[in-house]
């Protein structure tokens, strides 16, 4: 640790804090432009400046200098600075009247005024009039893709957004080009970007030069109601922050967690907000003569109370959706064990996932954490980049610390190539390579060698049925020592927590593609299920919030309630257990999962035990007990990983996912998702044609 004086305080940090984070820690405040903890040092802005004793005559970027770099005092005093000093006030001033030259005055119409860093700097260190009164200079704004709206000539050239496309999306979308008073930030080419974490760089700018263009004049930031809430547009279960206007969520930013996204979101968390309104069901139907019409909840209850009664419990089914929170989930298996229903299960793809197998056989064992302690990577049937954006660009940060004694972070591949954003060692598209690999040939003589090596494993291999095979072979290679390496990246949000309470099939029971088939069933139950196809012939009742596939099928629709409707617990994929509160209300009739099942047990004569929210979560930590740690993981038993071995196909792996943009019935509702969707295909083709 160095000692230094901030502002006559006296503070210990490590020597390798810049001057700007050695005052923080002093509790005091530096204003900045340029500067951001998780993006390499610009030093441009100049907003910064601080006085060093003994140092320079003249005001020093703070951001640009380490603590280290200072000199002692004669007698080896501690170095000293100040952030108030004289000349500090006028060299700030300085800064800001050349940084307001060219700013336009338009803050009563723009979108960032009252969450803007340049008038809230402006305001506290800035002068209260101008000298200059040249005209302004002006920029041409430019497209760079459906999601972000351009102003430039409100651009303070910070390179934010250059550093952030460049360092942390790995796709450099963004650059500088011309110089002096010429100078802009640009995509070149006046292309899209093309990066899943685009949307970030809105969040970065300082100013209102990168907006959201979806919610382009919108609202005002004070006119908003802000709710913490996750994100289920995949596993990772990214914090968030919603955003509402009266009854509409309007927008929807990231929540900062160290442990889990850091402050970074995907697009599709972000942007697919407007699906949220859109082909919303409000109302229950009924199905007559073939067709749907509107009809109450005692009629479509009654209807299915008919239907239970005429079938035996061996033909009746439950399938459970990829967003539907834990209790959603535990109310409809309750009223499943009240029938006697043991065709139950919550894996729609088919994943030959087993809790019987223990928690660690499908947990992201090491955490998201711990891949910044990983000093190997294979990642075997799996596209982080899309399965996971936020969590592939914690990869990319770790491949650029390089390898713990120097040299690159070893990564490689088995399964389909992709651009990951950072370079890998592709080793073919069969799982036959794992066998050589655990013999320790080719890369396995890497994982050999590495003390933490991380096994990832796609959500797709489960799906195929030598997955089990595959996972065993994979667990050989993760698990050492303490370190658990073998991780598992799901696409379904509510995947691990229904697994969790044993959402799948009893003993005897159907999976979920066996219900589906044709005659498998006479009454089948979707809990929010719509990525699997349901073959005509069983009674299908839907619970859900969108006219997707589901609802298409179904012969009952009951009106769910989406994740911003409704406070739920999430698992995500490393088995984190995360909150969501509500930020509205369920349009129309619409009502949450739990009531529905709570009410319609009633109507069957087989009353579920609770009447509240809290009376069923009280229920639900009695059963499974790690429930009642919000934020918590309760880590699976690397020694009771019990994987079964078998023979392995040569058929090659695959992702589960084609389209980023379109994965679930909130994104596919989204008109910015379907937008973003066709331009990412026309881009591909464009690519391909070359």
């Amino acid at each position: 640790m160095a000692k230094i004086i901030v502002d006559g305080i006296e503070v210990d940090v490590p020597p390798d804090y810049t001057l700007l984070q050695a005052a923080e820690a002093a509790g005091k405040e530096i204003p900045r432009f340029c500067f951001h903890e998780r993006l390499s040092v610009a030093g441009n802005c100049r907003m910064c400046l601080v006085e060093v004793k003994g140092g320079p005559p003249k005001p020093t970027a703070s951001c640009a200098m380490s603590v280290k770099d200072l000199r002692p005092g004669p007698n080896g005093e501690p170095p000293v600075m100040f952030t108030n000093s004289p000349m500090v006030k006028k060299a700030r001033e300085g800064v800001m009247e050349f940084l307001l030259i060219n700013h336009p005055l338009d803050c009563p119409i723009c979108d960032q005024g009252g969450e803007c860093d340049l008038q809230d700097q402006a305001l506290a260190f800035g002068r209260d009039r101008s000298r200059y009164t040249e005209n302004k200079n002006a920029v041409e704004n430019k497209y760079i893709g459906p999601l972000v709206k351009t102003e430039m000539t409100r651009c303070i050239q910070c390179t934010r957004c250059v550093r952030f496309t460049a360092e942390i999306c790995g796709t450099s979308d963004m650059g500088n080009i011309n110089r002096g008073e010429d100078s802009e930030i640009t995509t070149y080419l006046q292309t899209a970007m093309r990066s899943e974490l685009q949307g970030n760089v809105t969040d970065l700018c300082p100013v209102g030069a990168l907006l959201p263009r979806p919610q382009n004049f919108r609202a005002r930031p004070w006119e908003y109601s802000k709710t913490p809430g996750v994100d289920v547009s995949d596993a990772l279960g990214a914090n968030i922050r919603i955003d509402a206007r009266g009854r509409e969520v309007v927008r929807i930013l990231p929540r900062l967690n160290e442990a889990v996204n850091e402050e970074w979101i995907s697009d599709k968390a972000r942007q697919s907000v407007d699906g949220l309104k859109l082909q919303r069901l409000d109302r229950p139907y009924l199905r007559d003569n073939g067709k749907l019409r509107p009809a109450s909840w005692s009629e479509a209850f009654n209807a299915i109370a008919a239907k239970v009664k005429a079938t035996s419990s061996e033909k009746v089914g439950f399938i459970g959706g990829d967003l539907s929170s834990v209790e959603d989930l535990f109310a409809a298996k309750a009223l499943a064990v009240a029938l006697g229903v043991k065709n139950v299960d919550c894996r729609q793809d088919g994943a030959k996932i087993d809790p019987a197998n223990g928690r660690a056989s499908y947990l992201f064992n090491a955490t998201v954490e711990g891949i910044d302690q990983a000093d190997a990577l294979l990642i075997i049937g799996s596209n982080p980049r899309w399965e996971s954006p936020v969590l592939n660009a914690r990869i990319r940060r770790r491949w650029r610390q390089g390898g713990s004694q120097g040299g690159d972070f070893p990564i490689a591949v088995i399964g389909e190539q992709h651009d990951l954003t950072y370079p890998y060692e592709h080793l073919g598209d069969s799982p036959d390579v794992l066998q050589n690999i655990v013999k320790g040939e080719g890369f396995g003589k890497i994982l050999a060698k590495a003390e933490r090596p991380l096994i990832l494993i796609g959500a797709g291999v489960f799906a195929r049925d030598d997955g089990p095979a595959i996972a065993a072979l994979a667990a050989k290679l993760g698990v050492k020592g303490d370190w658990n390496g073998y991780c598992v990246l799901h696409n379904a949000a509510s995947r691990v927590g229904a697994l969790d309470i044993g959402f799948v099939p009893g003993q005897g029971g159907l999976n979920a593609p066996a219900m589906a088939k044709a005659g498998a069933l006479d009454l089948l139950f979707l809990v929010g299920a719509d990525e699997i196809a349901i073959e005509p012939g069983a009674f299908v009742v839907y619970v859900g919030t969108h006219g997707d596939r589901g609802a298409h099928r179904a012969d009952v629709i009951l009106p769910g309630a989406a994740y911003t409707e409704k406070s739920g617990l999430y698992v995500n994929t490393e088995g984190r257990v995360q909150m969501t509160d509500r930020a509205g209300f369920p349009p129309g009739d619409a009502r949450e999962d739990w009531a529905i099942f709570r009410a319609l047990s009633a109507v069957l004569d087989k009353t579920l035990p609770f009447d509240s929210l809290a009376q069923l979560r009280a229920l639900l930590t009695r059963a499974v007990p790690h429930f009642a740690g919000i934020d918590q993981i309760e880590k699976g038993d690397a020694g009771a990983l019990k994987l079964p071995a078998g023979d392995i196909s040569a058929a090659a792996l695959v992702s589960p996912i084609t389209d980023f943009y379109l994965t679930n019935p909130i994104s596919r509702a989204s008109k910015v998702m379907a937008e973003c969707s066709a331009l990412a295909k026309s881009a591909a083709l464009k690519q391909a044609a070359e």
